[in-house]
């Protein structure tokens, strides 16, 4: 009895070591200091502005479809900060640049002018550079152009009110010009009659022979910038000095005028008599 009970004190003082050995921890798995306060603070230094994000910009050049090519650069700068999180990410004062991807020129006859546009990178007025993928999600309401919210499409002012006003108005020239040359040869009815047929072809070719109004972006003209694709920012790339401020800068411009296409230029209409 007393050998066995020597044995079993033997082997439990035998033991004891490698029990201790298991179970203290491994200097070699033992978690680098700092690493999970970096990793934590990495993440936590990122800001997001998601997708559908609306930038409010001002035009710096103008676009016309008279001029504008596909690949033209578009130059603009917000002006309105954009906050989220209780933090300014996009403040006034950054650089938005873009292309103009397809532009339709108006028709003779028919078909009104059309623009594209893409936005593609922005500079943040501390200098950050982001390459990004934006759209036109609205227009400045004093533009005459329509625009398509699905398609991102900028029309052209429809003509169809300004020609019928033309051949209006070149009839009613006419007419009083045959009334008067009719009256001095006696036929003051025939003048009337041939002096309206003048007026009106005359005010129809003039239609015929000229473009309608070009869709123009003019310098000015706020619109929105839709975010297609998620921006994501460090602190440090999103500290500014004074973020409400915005660089210095000359005035863009007054923007569009709404009735720039109603404006006489001179004579009757697109034709002038």
């Amino acid at each position: 009895m007393r050998k066995l009970m020597g044995a079993i004190v033997l082997a439990a003082l035998a033991s004891s070591p490698l029990m201790s050995q298991a179970t203290a921890p491994d200097p070699g798995l033992e978690p680098e200091p700092g690493l999970k306060e970096r990793t934590a603070s990495a993440g936590d230094d990122d800001y997001l502005v998601p997708t559908g994000t609306r930038v409010p910009l001002v035009l710096l050049n103008s676009i016309s479809t008279k001029h504008a090519s596909p690949g033209d650069l578009v130059y603009l700068e917000s002006v309105f900060p954009v906050v989220i999180d209780g933090r300014i990410l996009i403040p006034p004062g950054t650089y938005i640049s873009g292309s103009v991807t397809n532009v339709k020129r108006t028709g003779r006859i028919k078909g009104r002018g059309e623009l594209y546009l893409r936005f593609e990178q922005m500079i943040l007025p501390n200098g950050t550079i982001r390459d990004l993928t934006g759209r036109v999600g609205s227009m400045d309401g004093r533009s005459p152009e329509d625009f398509d919210r699905e398609e991102g499409r900028i029309k052209a002012e429809s003509s169809k009110g300004q020609d019928t006003r033309t051949v209006a108005e070149t009839t009613a020239a006419g007419t009083s010009i045959g009334a008067i040359a009719g009256a001095a040869g006696g036929h003051t009815g025939m003048g009337l009659g041939v002096g309206a047929a003048a007026g009106a072809a005359a005010g129809l070719i003039g239609v015929l022979a000229s473009r309608g109004p070009e869709a123009i972006l003019e310098k000015g003209t706020q619109l929105d910038m839709v975010l297609d694709r998620d921006l994501r920012f460090s602190t440090e790339e999103v500290t500014f000095s004074d973020p409400l401020r915005g660089p210095n800068r000359p005035d863009p411009g007054p923007g569009p005028d709404p009735n720039r296409n109603r404006r006489d230029r001179g004579g009757y209409g697109r034709f002038p008599l």
